[in-house]
């Protein structure tokens, strides 16, 4: 075993990067009823470029230099653009039913592995992704009274977020951690601060403050990820970032007094299994590699 290999403080940080995903979600959905959504992420990543500036300190220049500066490019869009959407979605969605779409990630990952990286699927893999879709049309509910279109950015932001993860897959082994978080970091900052004047509305101080807030716990949790990942490895992990789920319907009914409704709850936990067999998959597969 690696001596930095921990996985009791990977579980740790783990839980931890999920509460505080959680809670910065929830501040999303409430400041997105009064404030544009481009605003609130322009300020969450200003936060985010400049926590990411404070860790390279002390790394020398060339380090922060990638070595695939197109991936890492790619792997910037996809990150704004999986943030970016799934405020949009969360903001007519309840905070059980967005959060359930964006656990579809994993599942996407296993069809994107084929194209991108050029991975064998086997039949039990496919079955887990099929379950899983089928529990994304029960959250979803198409055709049905209760299909809100909002559900799309749900769905769109799980796409380019597994885009995003198949991209840090390739650079993993090339690209510092802190060199990965500074690009998307400023590639998002970037990319915000165009699109700011076509949004802008003058903040109160206390929306100010709340997106501030936003964005500390959001950049903290990105980085105790990072760390959870040094400690261990990423199929231990898997199981514990679902716990999301918990911590989010407990902000959404402190908040906005909502509660998933049955159907959600099914839907959800056909995912979650779902993502739970892919992750032990994907640890069978990394033994026999080995």
């Amino acid at each position: 075993m690696h001596q930095t290999e921990d996985p009791i403080r990977g579980i740790a940080l783990s839980l931890g990067a999920t509460v505080l995903f959680a809670i910065a979600d929830t501040l999303a959905k409430y400041l997105a009823a009064s404030l544009p959504i481009v605003e609130i992420q322009w300020i969450r990543y200003a936060i985010f470029l400049g926590m990411s500036i404070g860790l390279a300190r002390g790394i020398p220049p060339s380090a922060l230099r990638p070595k695939n500066r197109k991936l890492q490019i790619a792997r910037g869009f996809c990150v704004i653009g999986s943030s970016v959407l799934f405020v949009y979605g969360i903001r007519e969605m309840t905070m059980a039913q967005a959060t359930a779409i964006s656990f579809l990630s994993p599942l996407l990952i296993t069809i994107l592995s084929i194209p991108l990286l050029g991975e064998v699927v086997g039949i039990r893999r496919w079955a887990a992704v099929i379950a899983g879709m089928i529990g994304m049309l029960i959250v979803v509910r198409p055709g049905a009274g209760g299909f809100q279109p909002a559900a799309l950015f749900g769905v769109a932001s799980s796409s380019c977020w597994a885009v995003a993860l198949i991209i840090t897959r390739k650079i993993s082994s090339s690209d510092a951690p802190s060199t990965t978080i500074l690009w998307s970091a400023g590639i998002g900052f970037s990319v915000l601060t165009i699109l700011l004047p076509f949004e802008l509305v003058w903040p109160t101080p206390n929306q100010v403050a709340f997106c501030v807030l936003l964005g500390v716990l959001a950049s903290c949790g990105q980085w105790m990820v990072v760390l959870a990942h040094r400690h261990a490895p990423a199929s231990l992990l898997a199981p514990f970032v679902y716990s999301q789920l918990i911590w989010v319907t407990i902000g959404g009914y402190l908040v906005f007094d909502n509660l998933p409704d049955q159907q959600t709850i099914v839907g959800a936990s056909i995912i979650i299994a779902s993502g739970l067999y892919t992750a032990h998959r994907e640890r069978v597969r990394a033994r026999q590699r080995n």
